[in-house]
């Protein structure tokens, strides 16, 4: 038992000296955020909501005035097929996911308008239709996850940048 306290011990004072930290919950700049996007009941939608939620930044309806406003202009997923075989067959597809987002304030400009892409690139077989399309699924759902942790890692470190009017 000792011996495992002591590793233990010596393994964390080796993490922590290198620099390394669990990834927790990231500060905001802001309390309040509005959500505004074409499907408010997204997959994309509802993952982000509840991660702004657990970062603690409070989801304001549209009668209050929040600290900030996240527009989710799109959401796109796109397809294209990267190789051929010699018989004419797909061996190859690309996935992409692409949002398009702004966030501001009346006064304020946070988040200048942005294109954010992922990509995933996986075999495809067609003698394995179910086992790809189910694997196509999940990498979409990857590539969300991924996306709505980006998004949110992006709003931490953003900061309001006066906007210029005429």
């Amino acid at each position: 038992m000792a011996t495992k306290r002591a590793f233990l011990f010596f393994a964390t004072l080796l993490l922590t000296a290198c620099g390394f930290h669990l990834r927790g919950q990231v500060g905001m700049p802001f309390q309040s955020i509005y959500l505004i996007a074409p499907n408010l009941n997204s997959p994309f939608v509802n993952e982000l909501r509840r991660n702004l939620v657990a970062n603690k930044v409070s989801l304001a309806s549209g009668a209050e005035q929040p600290d900030v406003v996240l527009n989710i202009v799109s959401e796109n997923t796109e397809k294209q097929v990267l190789s051929l075989g010699g018989d004419g067959r797909v061996n190859e597809y690309r996935l992409i996911y692409r949002v398009s987002l702004r966030a501001y304030n009346q006064q304020q400009e946070w988040i200048p308008a942005e294109d954010m892409s992922l990509r995933r690139d996986f075999s495809y077989d067609d003698t394995q239709i179910l086992a790809k399309e189910a694997e196509e699924t999940l990498l979409y759902q990857s590539m969300r996850t991924d996306m709505v942790q980006q998004i949110v890692r992006r709003l931490s470190r953003a900061k309001p940048t006066p906007t210029l009017t005429q």
